[in-house]
């Protein structure tokens, strides 16, 4: 792998750092990991990564630019971002959100304390 790049992702309690390829999408690099980054029934239907369906949201620090129009609304608004729309170029913490159906997030975070 030339040059990696850091990636921590933070599953509720857990934390985990990889190496990834540089340049690589976020939400291949988590995927290929064994990572969630949908809701059970988006784990099945989505759009594949390319930004259509906005079920594989999630939150990043720092938070790179939005290239794409959701990303771009997402972040003036404070919703998370598309993984699929993200490039890991440098090293970042992403944290994976606890999604119950399609894509929605619910308040709480995977393994934390949410009022279900």
């Amino acid at each position: 792998m030339d040059d990696p790049v850091s990636l921590t992702i933070v599953d509720g309690d857990d934390e985990t750092t990889v190496e990834v390829e540089r340049g690589v999408v976020l939400r291949d690099a988590l995927l290929e990991r064994g990572f969630p980054v949908y809701g059970t029934v988006s784990r099945y239907a989505n759009c594949g990564g390319r930004g259509l369906c906005a079920t594989c949201t999630v939150e990043v620090d720092p938070a790179p630019e939005p290239t794409h129009w959701h990303d771009a609304a997402a972040r003036r608004f404070g919703y998370p971002r598309l993984s699929c729309q993200i490039r890991v170029d440098a090293p970042m913490t992403v944290r994976l959100l606890d999604k119950r159906v399609w894509g929605q997030v619910l308040p709480g975070r995977r393994g934390g304390s949410s009022s279900e």
